[in-house]
């Protein structure tokens, strides 16, 4: 892909808008849009809530920097191709595939791709049937999880019996649609794929090791919370097994341009694919653009390589 084709383009950021991560959103949109300025490309940034969705259909192409629902579940991904404009990332169905975490585990399943055990609830179960099936089918400890959420959001670990239901209560009750999986005890781990020269590439991974239980919204978002450690500290049959799983679980949902897959590994190393995220944090403490400098790639040329999948053909 020649970059200097795409510098006579009207390039709008598009960040912020309604979601649960519109702070990050709106970090994520001034970073890149400040790359894309360095860089020389004609860019605008826009957050929908402020400034409606008028100057996004001004726009050649649009850089979506909108994180969680409604900005990485596919709405937007649909409007923006109702009027043809390209667009970064993945197209309608693997955005929305993504962010539906139970969706894209029947399919990691389907593709032979590890993912820890789950239970979802059923339309017309009883919330007291759903938790004895829990216990039955996984045991104790596992996790709480909203089913389309991005961010760690809504996510509770659960040791004792006594917190279960009080916690599947109040997550229904904030996030309407959950699942519960086996917690499995060992390293947290991510994953960046990049599309460089049209060829899928495992950046180098990296572990997590926050200061809380878990990598949550706070770890995440909150500097010094949690600790960065590239390449992750793992055996190194296993390590390349992540990363081919990581391409795996991207082509398997379809997605375009980039992603970051987020595994777990038990105390051997085995890896399991939790989560894909279609459009991953930009932010200064994002985890993308820290795999991407391990690799060699500086930021602004990393923004420049995800510019360039808004002329890929989206499935």
């Amino acid at each position: 892909m020649n970059h200097s084709s795409l510098k006579d383009k009207k390039i709008i950021v598009v960040c912020g808008w309604i979601s649960r991560e519109r702070e990050v959103s709106l970090r994520s949109g001034k970073k890149i849009y400040e790359a894309l300025i360095k860089k020389g490309y004609n860019t605008t940034i826009v957050d929908p809530k402020e400034d409606g969705w008028e100057p996004v259909l001004k726009g050649d192409i649009v850089f979506i920097a909108l994180h969680g629902k409604p900005g990485e579940d596919g709405t937007v991904q649909g409007f923006l191709e109702t009027f043809g404009i390209p667009y970064t990332g993945s197209g309608v169905l693997a955005s929305s595939l993504a962010m539906n975490k139970v969706a894209s585990k029947k399919i990691f399943t389907a593709s032979g791709i590890p993912t820890p055990i789950y239970v979802s609830l059923n339309g017309n179960e009883r919330l007291d049937s759903f938790i004895y099936r829990t216990l039955e089918v996984i045991g104790l400890p596992l996790v709480v999880k909203p089913v389309s959420e991005g961010s760690s959001i809504g996510v509770s670990i659960i040791r004792e019996e006594k917190d279960l239901e009080p916690i599947v209560r109040e997550t229904i009750d904030k996030f309407g649609d959950i699942f519960i999986e086996k917690y499995i005890e060992g390293r947290e781990i991510t994953v960046g794929v990049l599309e460089i020269e049209g060829e899928l590439v495992a950046l180098p991974i990296l572990e997590l090791v926050p200061k809380k239980e878990f990598y949550d919204y706070t770890a995440k978002y909150t500097a010094g919370m949690t600790e960065f450690i590239i390449p992750a500290r793992m055996n190194e049959e296993k390590y390349k097994l992540a990363q081919e799983l990581a391409i795996l679980a991207h082509r398997a949902l379809g997605c375009v341009g980039f992603s970051r897959v987020d595994l777990v590994t038990d105390r051997d190393d085995n890896p399991y694919v939790l989560e894909v995220n279609t459009i991953p944090g930009m932010t200064d403490l994002s985890d993308l653009p820290a795999m991407a400098k391990a690799y060699g790639i500086e930021y602004e040329d990393l923004v420049e390589i995800m510019l360039c999948s808004a002329l890929k053909d989206k499935k």
